[in-house]
Protein backbone atom coordinates (compact mmCIF):
# COMPACT_ATOMS: atom_id res chain seq x y z
CA UNK A 1 0.00 0.00 0.00
CA UNK A 2 1.59 3.19 -0.95
CA UNK A 3 0.96 6.49 0.96
CA UNK A 4 3.06 9.64 1.21
CA UNK A 5 4.56 10.16 4.74
CA UNK A 6 2.44 11.39 7.38
CA UNK A 7 1.62 11.47 11.30
CA UNK A 8 -2.08 11.29 13.41
CA UNK A 9 -2.60 12.27 16.41
CA UNK A 10 -5.16 10.34 18.98
CA UNK A 11 -6.30 10.57 22.55
CA UNK A 12 -7.89 7.09 24.38
CA UNK A 13 -9.41 6.23 27.73
CA UNK A 14 -11.17 9.05 28.22
CA UNK A 15 -8.43 11.47 27.34
CA UNK A 16 -6.43 9.37 30.12
CA UNK A 17 -4.05 8.73 26.90
CA UNK A 18 -2.62 10.51 23.94
CA UNK A 19 -0.84 9.43 21.21
CA UNK A 20 1.54 9.84 18.24
CA UNK A 21 1.98 7.78 15.13
CA UNK A 22 3.57 8.18 12.11
CA UNK A 23 4.83 6.95 8.47
CA UNK A 24 7.92 8.22 7.63
CA UNK A 25 9.28 6.27 5.09
CA UNK A 26 9.87 8.92 2.17
CA UNK A 27 11.25 11.04 4.66
CA UNK A 28 14.16 8.50 6.34
CA UNK A 29 14.89 7.36 2.03
CA UNK A 30 15.35 11.07 1.36
CA UNK A 31 18.02 11.55 4.29
CA UNK A 32 19.49 8.10 2.81
CA UNK A 33 19.79 9.95 -0.80
CA UNK A 34 20.64 13.59 0.34
CA UNK A 35 23.63 12.48 2.55
CA UNK A 36 24.68 9.35 1.08
CA UNK A 37 24.32 7.37 4.21
CA UNK A 38 25.24 3.82 4.69
CA UNK A 39 22.14 1.28 6.29
CA UNK A 40 23.15 1.82 10.00
CA UNK A 41 23.23 5.85 9.01
CA UNK A 42 19.92 5.71 7.49
CA UNK A 43 18.40 3.80 10.82
CA UNK A 44 19.65 6.31 13.08
CA UNK A 45 18.78 9.60 11.16
CA UNK A 46 15.29 7.92 10.15
CA UNK A 47 14.16 6.85 13.96
CA UNK A 48 15.42 10.72 15.36
CA UNK A 49 13.54 12.99 12.75
CA UNK A 50 10.35 10.30 13.21
CA UNK A 51 10.93 10.97 17.01
CA UNK A 52 11.49 14.78 16.13
CA UNK A 53 8.81 15.33 13.90
CA UNK A 54 6.31 14.14 16.52
CA UNK A 55 7.52 15.48 19.12
CA UNK A 56 7.20 18.96 16.76
CA UNK A 57 3.72 18.49 16.77
CA UNK A 58 3.42 18.86 20.76
CA UNK A 59 4.70 22.19 20.35
CA UNK A 60 2.18 25.34 20.64
CA UNK A 61 3.37 27.91 18.05
CA UNK A 62 4.29 27.82 14.29
CA UNK A 63 7.83 29.58 14.72
CA UNK A 64 8.44 26.88 17.74
CA UNK A 65 11.07 24.39 16.69
CA UNK A 66 12.98 21.32 18.60
CA UNK A 67 16.41 19.99 18.06
CA UNK A 68 17.07 16.80 19.02
CA UNK A 69 20.86 15.74 19.38
CA UNK A 70 22.77 12.83 20.03
CA UNK A 71 26.28 12.56 20.70
CA UNK A 72 27.98 9.48 21.59
CA UNK A 73 31.62 7.89 21.53
CA UNK A 74 30.76 5.32 18.80
CA UNK A 75 31.74 5.80 15.09
CA UNK A 76 28.43 7.17 13.97
CA UNK A 77 30.11 10.10 16.43
CA UNK A 78 26.30 12.09 16.21
CA UNK A 79 22.75 12.66 14.77
CA UNK A 80 20.62 15.71 14.99
CA UNK A 81 17.22 16.59 14.01
CA UNK A 82 15.07 19.52 13.66
CA UNK A 83 11.60 20.21 13.71
CA UNK A 84 8.61 22.29 13.58
CA UNK A 85 4.86 21.88 14.51
CA UNK A 86 3.78 21.72 10.96
CA UNK A 87 5.35 18.58 10.46
CA UNK A 88 8.42 19.63 8.60
CA UNK A 89 11.37 17.92 9.36
CA UNK A 90 15.11 18.09 8.80
CA UNK A 91 18.48 16.03 9.69
CA UNK A 92 22.20 14.97 9.57
CA UNK A 93 24.44 12.02 10.58
CA UNK A 94 28.14 13.58 12.06
CA UNK A 95 29.77 9.98 10.30
CA UNK A 96 27.67 8.98 7.89
CA UNK A 97 29.43 6.38 6.07
CA UNK A 98 29.95 3.65 8.87
CA UNK A 99 29.46 -0.13 8.31
CA UNK A 100 28.88 -2.27 11.07
CA UNK A 101 28.19 -5.87 11.98
CA UNK A 102 24.82 -6.38 13.12
CA UNK A 103 23.65 -6.77 16.36
CA UNK A 104 23.41 -9.95 18.44
CA UNK A 105 19.38 -9.56 17.40
CA UNK A 106 20.81 -9.58 13.74
CA UNK A 107 19.44 -5.57 13.46
CA UNK A 108 21.25 -2.56 12.54
CA UNK A 109 23.55 -1.97 15.69
CA UNK A 110 22.25 1.54 15.94
CA UNK A 111 23.31 1.56 19.92
CA UNK A 112 26.57 0.40 18.89
CA UNK A 113 26.70 3.05 15.91
CA UNK A 114 25.98 6.12 18.61
CA UNK A 115 28.17 4.68 21.21
CA UNK A 116 27.90 6.94 24.95
CA UNK A 117 26.76 9.98 25.70
CA UNK A 118 24.46 12.30 25.78
CA UNK A 119 20.43 13.03 24.11
CA UNK A 120 19.93 16.84 24.17
CA UNK A 121 16.62 18.34 23.47
CA UNK A 122 16.34 22.16 23.07
CA UNK A 123 13.01 23.33 22.54
CA UNK A 124 13.06 27.51 21.04
CA UNK A 125 9.76 28.82 21.50
CA UNK A 126 10.63 32.48 21.04
CA UNK A 127 11.65 33.22 24.82
CA UNK A 128 14.55 34.86 25.46
CA UNK A 129 16.56 31.54 25.79
CA UNK A 130 15.54 28.24 24.39
CA UNK A 131 14.65 25.14 26.98
CA UNK A 132 17.29 22.64 27.20
CA UNK A 133 17.10 19.21 28.42
CA UNK A 134 20.20 16.50 28.63
CA UNK A 135 20.04 13.45 29.58
CA UNK A 136 22.94 10.31 29.51
CA UNK A 137 22.01 8.08 26.38
CA UNK A 138 20.06 4.64 27.53
CA UNK A 139 20.85 2.36 24.81
CA UNK A 140 21.81 4.95 21.65
CA UNK A 141 18.25 2.86 20.18
CA UNK A 142 16.87 6.40 20.02
CA UNK A 143 13.89 5.07 21.07
CA UNK A 144 14.90 4.04 24.54
CA UNK A 145 16.42 7.28 24.96
CA UNK A 146 13.29 9.69 24.35
CA UNK A 147 11.43 7.05 26.67
CA UNK A 148 13.93 8.01 29.45
CA UNK A 149 14.23 11.59 28.12
CA UNK A 150 10.16 11.99 28.55
CA UNK A 151 10.09 10.42 31.95
CA UNK A 152 13.37 11.73 33.89
CA UNK A 153 13.35 15.23 31.73
CA UNK A 154 9.67 16.17 31.27
CA UNK A 155 7.95 13.59 34.26
CA UNK A 156 5.55 12.22 31.66
CA UNK A 157 5.52 8.26 31.44
CA UNK A 158 5.62 7.79 27.65
CA UNK A 159 6.52 4.71 25.62
CA UNK A 160 8.38 5.32 22.47
CA UNK A 161 8.58 3.26 19.29
CA UNK A 162 10.75 3.71 16.04
CA UNK A 163 12.13 1.81 13.59
CA UNK A 164 13.43 2.22 10.13
CA UNK A 165 13.99 -1.44 8.03
CA UNK A 166 16.71 -1.00 5.20
CA UNK A 167 16.57 -2.96 2.11
CA UNK A 168 19.48 -5.27 1.74
CA UNK A 169 20.24 -5.26 -2.16
CA UNK A 170 19.35 -1.33 -2.87
CA UNK A 171 19.74 -0.41 0.62
CA UNK A 172 16.47 1.73 -0.11
CA UNK A 173 14.32 2.13 2.56
CA UNK A 174 11.27 -0.48 2.83
CA UNK A 175 9.36 0.63 6.15
CA UNK A 176 9.91 3.72 8.50
CA UNK A 177 7.59 5.37 11.34
CA UNK A 178 7.33 5.23 14.69
CA UNK A 179 4.69 5.90 17.91
CA UNK A 180 4.85 7.88 21.06
CA UNK A 181 2.14 6.89 23.62
CA UNK A 182 1.79 8.96 26.89
CA UNK A 183 -0.04 8.52 30.24
CA UNK A 184 -1.46 11.27 31.59
CA UNK A 185 -1.55 12.86 35.15
CA UNK A 186 -5.03 11.50 36.36
CA UNK A 187 -4.64 8.13 34.30
CA UNK A 188 -6.07 5.36 36.29
CA UNK A 189 -4.31 2.30 37.31
CA UNK A 190 -6.62 0.08 35.56
CA UNK A 191 -5.67 2.51 32.08
CA UNK A 192 -1.68 1.74 33.02
CA UNK A 193 -2.19 -1.89 33.54
CA UNK A 194 -4.44 -2.34 30.29
CA UNK A 195 -1.62 0.02 28.52
CA UNK A 196 1.41 -1.96 29.47
CA UNK A 197 -0.02 -5.29 28.59
CA UNK A 198 -0.59 -3.94 25.42
CA UNK A 199 2.86 -2.74 24.68
CA UNK A 200 4.02 -5.58 25.91
CA UNK A 201 2.36 -7.97 23.43
CA UNK A 202 3.28 -5.01 20.53
CA UNK A 203 5.91 -6.99 17.82
CA UNK A 204 7.54 -4.19 16.13
CA UNK A 205 6.76 -1.04 14.33
CA UNK A 206 8.77 -2.05 10.78
CA UNK A 207 6.97 -5.23 11.04
CA UNK A 208 3.62 -3.63 11.63
CA UNK A 209 4.38 -1.22 8.67
CA UNK A 210 5.70 -3.37 6.02
CA UNK A 211 2.52 -5.49 6.38
CA UNK A 212 0.90 -2.79 4.94
CA UNK A 213 -0.68 -1.01 7.85
CA UNK A 214 -1.55 2.62 8.32
CA UNK A 215 -0.75 4.78 11.56
CA UNK A 216 -4.09 4.66 12.50
CA UNK A 217 -4.07 1.57 12.49
CA UNK A 218 -0.52 0.91 14.35
CA UNK A 219 -2.42 2.92 16.86
CA UNK A 220 -5.59 0.99 16.87
CA UNK A 221 -3.05 -2.35 17.65
CA UNK A 222 -1.44 -0.74 20.82
CA UNK A 223 -4.76 0.80 22.27
CA UNK A 224 -6.53 -2.03 21.61
CA UNK A 225 -9.80 -2.28 24.22
CA UNK A 226 -10.08 2.04 24.69
CA UNK A 227 -12.10 4.00 22.74
CA UNK A 228 -9.71 6.01 20.18
CA UNK A 229 -10.68 9.58 19.06
CA UNK A 230 -7.95 10.65 16.50
CA UNK A 231 -7.47 14.80 16.06
CA UNK A 232 -5.43 15.59 13.50
CA UNK A 233 -3.72 14.76 10.88
CA UNK A 234 -0.29 15.81 9.89
CA UNK A 235 1.61 15.83 6.23
CA UNK A 236 5.55 15.32 6.84
CA UNK A 237 8.18 16.44 4.91
CA UNK A 238 11.99 16.75 4.48
CA UNK A 239 12.23 20.55 4.47
CA UNK A 240 15.31 22.64 4.92
CA UNK A 241 15.96 26.72 5.14
CA UNK A 242 18.88 27.26 3.89
CA UNK A 243 19.74 29.90 1.38
CA UNK A 244 22.73 31.92 0.18
CA UNK A 245 21.92 34.90 2.43
CA UNK A 246 22.10 32.32 5.59
CA UNK A 247 25.22 31.03 4.53
CA UNK A 248 26.67 34.79 3.63
CA UNK A 249 25.87 35.48 7.77
CA UNK A 250 27.63 32.02 8.29
CA UNK A 251 30.67 33.21 6.47
CA UNK A 252 30.21 36.63 8.21
CA UNK A 253 30.75 34.39 12.00
CA UNK A 254 34.23 32.56 11.21
CA UNK A 255 36.37 35.56 11.42
CA UNK A 256 38.74 37.85 9.51
CA UNK A 257 41.89 35.55 8.66
CA UNK A 258 39.44 32.86 7.79
CA UNK A 259 37.86 34.93 5.10
CA UNK A 260 41.55 35.78 4.31
CA UNK A 261 42.95 33.13 3.97
CA UNK A 262 39.92 32.18 1.40
CA UNK A 263 40.06 35.11 -0.60
CA UNK A 264 44.35 34.53 -0.91
CA UNK A 265 43.50 31.35 -2.31
CA UNK A 266 41.84 33.10 -5.50
CA UNK A 267 39.32 30.30 -6.39
CA UNK A 268 35.96 29.83 -5.55
CA UNK A 269 34.58 28.09 -2.56
CA UNK A 270 31.46 26.05 -2.44
CA UNK A 271 30.03 25.44 0.97
CA UNK A 272 27.25 22.61 1.30
CA UNK A 273 24.49 23.02 3.90
CA UNK A 274 24.48 20.43 6.41
CA UNK A 275 21.10 19.36 6.47
CA UNK A 276 20.21 19.17 2.54
CA UNK A 277 24.07 19.16 1.34
CA UNK A 278 22.70 22.00 -1.04
CA UNK A 279 26.12 23.64 -2.60
CA UNK A 280 26.51 27.77 -2.62
CA UNK A 281 29.34 28.86 -4.57
CA UNK A 282 30.50 32.13 -3.43
CA UNK A 283 33.13 33.79 -6.32
CA UNK A 284 36.59 35.77 -4.45
CA UNK A 285 34.73 39.21 -4.93
CA UNK A 286 31.81 37.82 -3.17
CA UNK A 287 33.98 36.96 -0.61
CA UNK A 288 35.38 40.16 -0.60
CA UNK A 289 32.07 41.68 0.04
CA UNK A 290 31.32 39.32 3.25
CA UNK A 291 34.67 40.42 4.86
CA UNK A 292 33.60 43.66 4.61
CA UNK A 293 30.30 43.43 5.77
CA UNK A 294 31.74 42.24 8.52
CA UNK A 295 33.96 44.80 10.08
Amino acid sequence: MDYKDYMVRATAGNAQIRAFAATTKDLADYGRKVHSLSPIATAALGRLMTGAVMMGTMMDNDDDLITIKMDGDGPLKGVLATADNKGNVKGYVVNPYVIMEPNAEGHLNVGGGIGEGTLTVIRDMGMKEPYIGQIELYSGEVAEDLTYYFTKSEQTPSSVGLGVLVERENLSVVAAGGFIVQLMPFADEETITHLEENLKKFSSVTDILKAGKTPEQLLEIILDGFDIEFTDKVDLNFYCNCDKDRVERALMLIGKKELDDMINDGKEIEVCCHFCSKAYKFSVDELKAIKERAK
